[in-house]
């Protein structure tokens, strides 16, 4: 490799490092943008269990209930097992599986209707203002 190609390296790779005022104006733009977005999730408060819990009984009560109905009866039957109780026992872990599958329709309605109240949100328009 000889002087004169090393000179054209040399010169090729800083006018590749080198960039414009608009690049440079551009990346600093970016930046600011960036801190913005930081200052912006350091100012959200983060929720708290209790208040997350309530929110969402109040979006759908019918998944809390459901849950604890299954908690309730799994602790029954558990208990009644270590009892010897095998007939309320059976019973309990019957209900269980009743109060799951409660849980899980419960829980693919509720994301059904707030699929379908999100897609119906903008979707109305009245017919007298829809030309055709």
């Amino acid at each position: 490799m000889g002087k004169s190609d090393a000179k054209e390296t040399k010169e090729a790779t800083s006018k590749n490092t080198a960039g414009s005022k608009d690049d440079d104006y551009t990346s600093e733009f970016d930046w600011i943008q960036i801190r913005q977005k930081i200052e912006n999730y350091e100012n959200i408060q983060e929720e708290t269990f209790t208040s997350k819990l309530k929110r969402k009984f109040g979006e759908n009560p019918l998944v809390p209930i459901g849950a604890f109905a299954t908690m309730g009866a799994l602790t029954m039957g558990l208990w009644n097992f270590r009892l010897g109780k095998k007939r309320m026992s059976q019973n309990m872990m019957r209900l269980r599986i009743a109060a799951q599958g409660f849980t899980v329709v419960a829980l693919v309605s509720g994301m059904f209707l707030a699929a379908t109240a999100t897609a119906n949100k903008g979707a109305f328009i009245p017919a007298a203002t829809n030309p055709k």
